[in-house]
């Protein structure tokens, strides 16, 4: 299975024009929800387990580490980062449905609030995104672009991005790995944000 989100402003409403699914995994995925406000479709299946480790083993992930996530789904990036790595974890997703999903998979995995925060809102409208030291998200090409700008712009030297299956358009991945999921081939990129050299 594979966990795909669309958040998006108003801007971004003619993203998903083809429905999106997971090969097998129809029967088992929710029918896709609208967004009134947003005009726009919300996809979600969730990212394998094993894809998650990955993920935030690319990063290196510590316990110093402060871990967003945006466009969370049932949160579980945030929470294995919590727990593995006593990392302190953000999540972020629009869909007030989803959010109910993370607060399950915070019992499941038995972190508390003060480990793992769990927002409802737009993930391109993140006011505390500064404090960021590892960002995870798998959204389509759109919103990789749309989210470039303020990566470049507003994140410190040294956070790390790791994206699921969609790159930055205009940011070259500093690794690209093609992971073996239980069910297909998951390509991961990785960026550790540089020094800005405009600075005279």
């Amino acid at each position: 299975m594979r966990y795909l989100r669309v958040l998006a402003a108003g801007a971004l409403f003619a993203l998903v024009a083809a429905p999106f699914s997971a090969s097998g995994q129809d029967k088992d995925k929710k029918k896709d929800d609208i967004d009134p406000d947003f005009k726009c479709r919300i996809i979600y299946v969730p990212t394998p387990q094993t894809v998650v480790e990955k993920m935030l083993d690319m990063a290196k992930v510590t316990k110093n580490d402060i871990v967003y996530d945006l466009g969370c789904g049932d949160g579980r990036i945030v929470c294995t980062a919590a727990k593995m790595y006593g990392a302190k974890g953000v999540g972020v997703d629009i869909d007030p449905a989803r959010i109910k999903d993370c607060m399950e998979t915070m019992k499941k995995f038995e972190v508390t609030k003060e480990q793992v925060d769990i927002r409802q809102g737009d993930a391109l409208k993140v006011k505390d995104l500064e404090r960021a030291t590892v960002i995870l998200f798998y959204m389509l090409p759109e919103f990789m672009e749309k989210l470039e700008p303020q990566v470049l712009k507003r994140l410190k030297p040294g956070t790390r991005l790791v994206a699921h299956d969609y790159a930055f358009p205009n940011m070259k991945a500093d690794q690209t790995v093609e992971f073996m999921g239980p069910d297909r081939e998951h390509t991961l990129y990785l960026w550790v944000l540089k020094e800005k050299k405009d600075k005279e």
